[in-house]
């Protein structure tokens, strides 16, 4: 298994949750900007999206897309619990929660990354955030995680997504209990892992 990645891109995600399921896999990292591994190997080649994450199973296919990687990997090791069974309305809440967050958070964070975005704009796509942030605020405030007390993949996504937050100048302490999901996320042994990867602390 191979997950080409960027660091602290939308592919931290399954990179958790690689590393939370004990599985073997190896890493590659992608410039995206000149579209080049750090093999040297053009990634326009290896993935006709051009972005990541970028993920490649033991048998050779290729899957594109965080939402459906991270089931992809859970249902792997279904023992971790890291996603509920298949016919369960628990898995249905799960992928509820990946949409959601791929949908209304990931989306109206990625404009933000323009240099050239205008103010106005800017001004739309932060008050989408922050409209996000009070409900998602609203669910976490009785529970540890997204799905109650257990940590799964929607929250590898959903801490994913939150650590932008920081980048695009957005403070978050406006919503203490995100502040305080995000470090419970980040204080798990295996996203610790995963941070140092790729060099985010």
């Amino acid at each position: 298994m191979k997950l080409f990645y960027a660091s602290g891109a939308c592919s931290l995600s399954p990179h958790i949750v690689l590393r939370e399921l004990g599985l073997n896999f190896e890493l590659e990292k992608v410039d995206l900007r000149t579209k080049k591994t750090e093999r040297g190997e053009d990634f326009s080649q290896i993935s006709l999206k051009g972005y990541v994450p970028h993920f490649i199973t033991d048998n050779g296919e290729h899957l594109t897309e965080g939402a459906v990687i991270v089931q992809y990997l859970a249902d792997l090791r279904p023992e971790a619990n890291l996603i509920p069974k298949h016919g369960t309305m628990e898995r249905v809440r799960v992928q509820e929660w990946l949409n959601y967050i791929g949908a209304e958070v990931h989306k109206s964070f990625t404009p933000l990354f323009n240099p050239e975005i205008v103010s106005t704009t800017r001004d739309i796509y932060t008050a989408k955030l922050k409209k996000s942030f009070d409900y998602i605020s609203a669910k976490l405030s009785n529970n540890l995680f997204l799905m109650g007390e257990t940590f799964s993949v929607a929250d590898a996504y959903l801490f994913t997504v939150l650590n932008w937050a920081t980048m695009v100048k957005i403070d978050l302490s406006p919503w203490p209990t995100l502040v305080d999901y995000s470090k419970r996320v980040a204080a798990r042994p295996k996203v610790q892992e995963a941070l140092k990867m790729e060099g985010l602390i």
